[in-house]
């Protein structure tokens, strides 16, 4: 039998740290050691294994290869379950504790985080959430390569390597300036907006939603502005420069700079956008993940309740 390399778990720590920071330097200044430490652990890290886990690069530091990503994903479950066996050694096992990792959809975190954040500092004091506020591209990269242990995010194109579970569906809703001649309607009919300015949220992915729910309404969007900020699109709905279709509707209808904009229900059959919790099949859950779940569910729960 091939006998298993013998890694420690400080290899593993400054293995991590240098991925994290793409530099020996600055991860030696993270950890309060010496640069020559990290850079001797990892290099027998690499030797034991028998893997090149970095390419060294003058000009973009270090690069992880294809199985150094792979093992930094695999390594930070590992750490993430030891810090757990270690509370629970310490009789902390019902006490949720340390670091998770959270990405989220960009446009979706300031209706969500905030409570979120709050719910879990009162039931989980000890427990800390990093958050990652990004697009869909880069949620489905952060838990691929163990940057995140969760994601709360739209369910667009995440990839079969993905377990979701939805929380609720935003429905899509049209934006329009208070003058606006549809304004004053109770709900608006895509159709009724053919021929009108637009103004495009720009995001991958959700600029592929937003344009196919008109086409598949018979409309040809004019696009007079394109925006990835959320409330960039607003203020210009607001200053009359086209209408917008949006998913998340603030609890006021002004905007940053004092406009406003008036919000109606779409008549049309479109398909909302599922809120989901998703994480990288086939990695076992911590128990900080699993609180930040649990709470995460009871927020979608009570939102439901008040808007019904």
């Amino acid at each position: 039998m091939q006998r298993r390399p013998d890694v420690t778990f400080t290899q593993l720590r400054y293995f991590v740290e240098a991925a994290n920071f793409s530099s020996m330097t600055k991860a030696a200044d993270e950890l309060l050691v010496a640069q020559s430490a990290v850079s001797s652990a990892i290099s027998q890290l690499e030797h034991q294994i028998g893997t090149q886990l970095f390419i060294r690069q003058r000009s973009r530091g270090l690069v992880l290869t294809a199985a150094g990503e792979e093992m930094l994903r695999d390594t930070r479950s590992v750490l993430a379950h030891l810090g757990e066996v270690l509370d629970a050694a310490r009789g902390h096992e019902d006490n949720v504790r340390g670091t998770v990792r959270l990405a989220c959809f960009v446009t979706l975190t300031p209706f969500i985080l905030p409570t979120l954040i709050s719910d879990l500092r009162d039931q989980h004091p000890d427990l800390e959430v990093e958050v990652v506020e990004t697009q869909a591209e880069a949620v489905r990269a952060a838990l691929r390569n163990g940057t995140a242990e969760l994601a709360l995010t739209y369910d667009l194109a995440l990839g079969e390597d993905m377990e979701t579970e939805t929380l609720g569906v935003a429905r899509p809703h049209v934006v329009l300036p208070p003058d606006h001649r549809l304004a004053g309607h109770d709900a608006i009919a895509l159709a009724d907006l053919e021929g009108e300015p637009m103004v495009l949220l720009d995001l991958p992915s959700s600029r592929d939603y937003f344009l196919a729910m008109l086409s598949g309404s018979g409309v040809t969007p004019m696009v007079r502005y394109r925006s990835a900020s959320y409330e960039t699109v607003r203020g210009l709905v607001a200053r009359g420069h086209g209408f917008s279709i949006l998913n998340q509707r603030p609890a006021e209808g002004r905007t940053y700079d004092g406009g406003r904009v008036a919000t109606l229900p779409i008549a049309d059959d479109v398909p909302g956008l599922p809120v989901v919790l998703a994480r990288l099949k086939g990695v076992r859950s911590t128990a900080r993940a699993r609180a930040v779940a649990e709470r995460a569910r009871a927020v979608f729960a009570k939102q439901a309740r008040t808007a019904g």
